[in-house]
């Protein structure tokens, strides 16, 4: 129930243990609990859990708007400052350089990025394995014929 940012709650742990449970049996799940309960933290915490109890450290994908990409990463630095966060954004060279640099060295856990940062870049996100992919306010591409959505489903697979 510990984390280095501090200690989770009940209902925390509770919804921590849930998701575990779905990982352990490889069923896709919703945390959709009340805005504010920390669903962000809850979902660190099960990416912490897969790198230092089930020696799974990624690559796994954060896909969030835009506007709250330096929130979650805060936050990781916060809670689980040993998972190794990387945040692609920028323009095209500055992006080009971080994929070069920091991306297909390999050396990080999660990738945090933006919707629009699938398209743009989707032929880089075609060469990792990943491991886990959270979708941060996925209301944003429950259109079946959303382009984001489409290129979550071709890049992905749902992670066969």
């Amino acid at each position: 129930t510990d984390v280095k940012g501090g200690t989770l709650r009940d209902y925390q742990v509770r919804g921590l243990n849930w998701m575990i449970s779905l990982y352990e049996n490889g069923v896709n799940g919703i945390l959709a609990d009340e805005m504010g309960l920390g669903k962000t933290l809850q979902t660190i915490a099960l990416l912490g859990y897969l790198k230092h109890y089930r020696n799974i450290p990624g690559p796994h994908m954060v896909l969030v708007p835009k506007s709250t990409l330096h929130n979650w990463m805060n936050e990781f630095k916060r809670w689980v400052p040993s998972l190794r966060a990387v945040c692609l954004i920028g323009d095209k060279d500055a992006r080009a350089a971080f994929i070069r640099d920091v991306m297909m060295p390999g050396e990080w856990d999660v990738c945090v990025t933006s919707y629009e940062m699938v398209i743009k870049e989707k032929s880089v996100f075609k060469k990792f394995n990943w491991r886990y992919l959270v979708i941060d306010e996925a209301h944003r591409i429950k259109n079946e014929k959303s382009k984001v959505n489409s290129e979550l489903f071709d890049t992905y697979k749902l992670f066969n």
